[in-house]
Parts: C-alpha cells; structure tokens; sequence
C-alpha cells in the first residue's frame, strides 16, 4: 500500500480505474488557495499532501508495476544522451537556447509551476546554493509553463539568481520526456546536470523532497 495522508483528507474525492479488477482510488486533497492547479505537500500542520493508495481487497493481485506511479511518460533523455536542443524566453523576455551554455556545465531543472510550496522550497534552495553552483563553474536554468511575467514575479519575491525560462504548453517538458506523477496528473519535478560537451551525467526525479534535488546535482557537480 502507498499512501501520503492528511489529517486534513476529509474533504478527499476518489478516482477509480476503469479496470474491475485493479481498483487504484487515488485521493487528492483540494488546496485552500482556488488558483493553484495542484496540491503541493508542506511541512505545516495544514500540509496538503497527494495521496494514491491500493485498493487492499486486490492488491496482491494487482499487476500495476511501481514505476507506474512516476507517470506513464517514459522518459527519453537518459544518462549519456544528449537532450534536445530549445529556444524559450526568460523571466526578462528574452530568448535563451540550451546551445548558450555549452562549453560548461548547467543544471537544467523542470518543475510544475511558481509559487507552489514545493517549487519555491526548490527554487529557494538553489538560490541559497548558487554561489557552490557558481564556484563548480555550472549554471542553473529553472524550466515551468508558466509565462515570463510569472517568472519575473516568482524571481524578484524570492531573489532568485538564475534563469527562469517559459515552457508554454509544455513542448520542452514532452521532447525531453519529463514523466509526470500520479498517471501523468501532476507535472514532473526532474533534474539533469549537463556536462561541458552537453552530454547528460545525471537525471534525477523526486517531486516530494525539492531540497534533494540541490543536493544530487552539487555531489555530481563536484565529481566532474
């Protein structure tokens, strides 16, 4: 069984699979904010978390493999692969390709959306980081589908240092594959450090514990 709860779940609505015989209800707590497109789990006593928990009268029969819950995307940027390239605007407007930062290397990390709890936990960590990112020599590019204008607000409330760049309608996220959480419901949160030559060294996935994100990328940063 996996289950992310709250004390807070009461107001919970299900979802079952079409399937008879594998019933995989998944609960989603509502967020007291109405503009956010998702729950984000936090560390409050009012945490909203995401929850997907098997059905215990057929999961020793069930055949959904554990990846599944990663998303159905699989992913087609792997290590020793170079991803494809892209053009996106930044939080200022103006265009930046993936080409710009050959010859060092860049963290490129896709996350669902500004102002959301875990994304600013993330972003924030990579700020009070930046300096050990700058001192690796390697440069850090946040990638969302939210427009410019969201980004320049999202970077000037936290002080980010880095570049935002503007994925709408998510092209970037899908040709590099990024898999989404709960069968595709929520949007990746993925990492890949680039080395010098553009070659990926490192594709790292957890959407629960942002922080980790900073942490994989400087211990692999430092080993190049």
């Amino acid at each position: 069984m996996f289950c992310y709860s709250s004390p807070s779940m009461a107001k919970a609505s299900s979802l079952t699979l079409p399937n008879p015989n594998h019933s995989l209800p998944i609960f989603i707590h509502s967020p007291s904010s109405s503009n956010l497109p998702f729950p984000f789990p936090q560390s409050s006593s009012n945490s909203q978390f995401i929850g997907l928990k098997l059905s215990s009268t057929h999961s020793s029969s069930c055949s959904v493999p554990s990846s599944s819950f990663k998303g159905s995307i699989v992913a087609k940027v792997s290590k020793g692969s170079k991803p494809p390239a892209f053009t996106l605007r930044d939080q200022d407007g103006k265009t930046v390709s993936l080409t710009k930062f050959k010859g060092k290397p860049v963290v490129v990390y896709f996350y669902p959306a500004d102002e959301t709890p875990g994304c600013t936990k993330q972003a924030c960590a990579f700020r009070d980081s930046y300096e050990k990112f700058k001192k690796a020599g390697a440069e850090v590019v946040g990638i969302s589908g939210d427009d410019s204008s969201s980004h320049k607000a999202f970077a000037k409330k936290y002080r980010l240092p880095f570049t935002l760049l503007s994925d709408e309608g998510n092209k970037v996220r899908k040709e590099w594959g990024v898999p989404g959480d709960f069968f595709g419901a929520l949007p990746g949160r993925e990492t890949y450090v680039l080395d010098k030559s553009g070659v990926v060294q490192l594709v790292y996935n957890n959407q629960f514990q942002p922080e980790k994100h900073i942490d994989e990328t400087l211990k692999l940063l430092q080993s190049l």
